[in-house]
């Protein structure tokens, strides 16, 4: 009546899994037949992708000189040696598996000679796991610095004052276009040379923004070059913006933001034509910036500019401090964005920075006295795996 049950309900595309089924335990009847059968567990892995098991043995296994692991696939008809481990050793771990499939695993127990003796074999398949119990530590870690942010946001969103350390090269920004106003010529604004999806491009359109208004609050021309086609729509809706904000759209010019080339000395090239024709009076360099930054930091303070400059490439600052009034440090670019716009996103996720670095400082501090106590499991919990 079983079998009767089966044929009647078993679909006919599983037909083909379960003769291999069939296969792979009849192998393995086979090969056991020669010698005494051992216990051989196969398992999943776990904190994994899902490719790789654990075959473990005991007992006569374990103390031979030497085991042959074997592996069968389902589907295939041969062994297939996966590795020879000395004797003592009490599991072997495979991996490079398909997730999902069957594999059956023949462990022999090898002589001196050559020979041999016990047998076992197990079979299991492989299942990437949903989460890595191991990274809990980081799991936790990077939830309370999301919560941070979110509550600052939130805070900073409902009129929440939060103190921003004051930046110099800040304040000189509208003392440059106070000076560029005063002697009637255009200010000048790089970007930087990377694109959009640059995190220190996006800092820059919001500083633009803020420049933009300010030029605009003072009726100075203002000349943006751009380095990548896909931040000339930004930096103009940014320009654009900042008109409106002031009150005097009517100012704007569409050839503000000017695309001079993606090629990158050929964009330091047009820059410092710019600068010697225009005869600009305030440089502002504030993105990402790579070998181009000495020369347009030279050629503008040959031309006299009062000159800001902003860069989180840190090989690239020496060059801007050198050759500019002032230079904004690192994160002061992001920071800058912040203090600028004052929006609650950006407010709120440079507080919650803060947060964080005060936390990491924290943990450094506890673990160094958590070390030299000797207590070892502190370090143990932050260490990544």
């Amino acid at each position: 009546m079983r079998i009767r049950f089966l044929r009647e309900r078993t679909p006919a595309h599983a037909l083909p899994s379960i003769s291999s089924g069939l296969l792979i335990a009849a192998l393995a009847l086979a090969s056991l037949a020669g010698g005494a059968e051992a216990a051989v567990s196969v398992y999943d892995v776990p904190n994994d992708g899902g490719d790789a098991l654990r075959v473990s043995w005991a007992g006569e296994l374990a103390d031979t000189a030497a085991v042959l692991i074997e592996r069968l696939a389902d589907g295939e008809t041969e062994w297939k040696q996966v590795a020879t481990l000395g004797g003592g050793a009490g599991e072997y771990v495979d991996s490079g598996l398909e997730r999902g499939r069957t594999y059956m695993y023949r462990v022999s127990a090898v002589g001196t000679a050559g020979s041999r003796g016990a047998v076992g074999a197990g079979s299991g398949a492989p299942h990437a796991s949903w989460f890595n119990s191991e990274r809990l530590n980081q799991f936790m870690i990077f939830a309370l610095y999301f919560l941070a942010v979110i509550i600052c946001i939130r805070l900073a969103a409902r009129g929440w004052t939060f103190y921003v350390r004051r930046i110099a090269g800040l304040k000189a920004i509208e003392e440059a276009i106070g000076r560029a106003t005063e002697m009637g010529r255009p200010v000048l604004y790089v970007p930087g040379i990377d694109d959009m999806n640059n995190i220190q491009t996006i800092a820059s359109m919001v500083i633009l923004n803020d420049v933009a208004r300010i030029a605009a609050t003072y009726e100075t021309p203002m000349i943006v070059p751009v380095c990548r086609p896909f931040v000339v729509p930004v930096a103009e809706e940014a320009v654009q913006q900042g008109y409106l904000n002031a009150g005097r759209p009517e100012l704007y010019k569409p050839d503000t933001v000017r695309y001079l080339s993606d090629v990158q000395f050929a964009f330091t090239a047009g820059v410092s034509g710019i600068m010697l024709r225009e005869k600009t009076a305030a440089n502002l360099y504030l993105g990402s910036f790579f070998a181009e930054s000495l020369v347009l930091a030279e050629t503008g303070f040959s031309t006299g500019a009062i000159q800001v400059a902003g860069t989180a490439n840190i090989h690239q600052l020496p060059f801007f401090v050198a050759a500019c009034d002032y230079a904004l440090i690192g994160e002061e670019l992001y920071a800058a964005s912040a203090y600028l716009s004052n929006e609650p996103m950006l407010v709120g996720t440079l507080k919650a920075s803060d947060i964080a670095k005060i936390f990491i400082i924290a943990v450094v501090l506890a673990g160094v006295i958590a070390q030299t106590a000797g207590w070892d499991a502190f370090a143990e919990w932050f260490s990544p795996r």
